[in-house]
């Protein structure tokens, strides 16, 4: 991997983890000092962050990390609606007994963890599940489109999954779409699917017009 690969992935695990939050400025020499490289990995990175949308570049100040206004969240969830629908029904057709034996067990480790209340825990198993459902999709294209989207779906459950009963609802949702892929029901795992994301973008654009 390239010095300007290994500035990029560390900035934007940064943004998408909430290290650097909303609003805040990155500066050119600031990083590349606590990174130990030169300006221009740092620029080259700050240049892929904004074609990602994850950052603004702003002459002499730097790169500012971008939050999401309505009109972003309303064109994401449609996009991810679309994919994340055609990838459940794919995973459906194509499901294994060892496929759903997997998530399955992602299930129930999401639901010990929601009982106990570790956040943290039940984010990384959400996301878990999610990569399980593309991949079992076995379909290139569609994965490759959710491999563009999946920065902002990881920083968007971030924001969205501390929303008090979020990850009830999301978790209930979870074993919907899993019964339908167990079931083979193509139709109903893609329209569960599209809902509980159309349910998850609500709550985050709810959460942001009350702020």
């Amino acid at each position: 991997m390239q010095l300007r690969d290994v500035v990029y992935e560390r900035l934007r695990d940064g943004i998408i983890t909430g290290r650097h939050d909303v609003g805040s400025t990155l500066r050119e020499l600031e990083i590349a000092t606590s990174l130990g490289v030169s300006k221009t990995p740092v620029r080259e990175a700050f240049a892929r962050l904004a074609t990602d949308g994850l950052v603004r570049l702003v002459p002499y100040r730097g790169a500012i990390v971008t939050d999401y206004q309505a009109e972003d969240l309303h064109a994401i969830s449609g996009i991810r609606q679309l994919v994340e629908g055609a990838c459940a029904a794919l995973a459906a057709r194509h499901r294994t007994d060892a496929d759903l034996t997997a998530m399955r067990a992602n299930l129930q480790a999401a639901d010990e963890a929601l009982a106990a209340v570790d956040v943290d825990r039940v984010l990384v198993l959400f996301l878990e599940l999610d990569d399980m459902l593309y991949g079992f999709s076995h379909n290139w294209w569609l994965q490759e489109l959710v491999t563009k989207l999946r920065a902002h779906q990881h920083r968007i459950l971030r924001l969205t999954v501390r929303i008090p009963g979020q990850m009830a609802v999301s978790a209930a949702q979870h074993h919907e779409i899993v019964r339908a892929i167990a079931e083979q029901n193509e139709e109903a795992a893609e329209l569960l699917t599209r809902e509980h994301v159309a349910g998850v973008m609500a709550a985050h654009h709810e959460a942001l017009s009350a702020n």
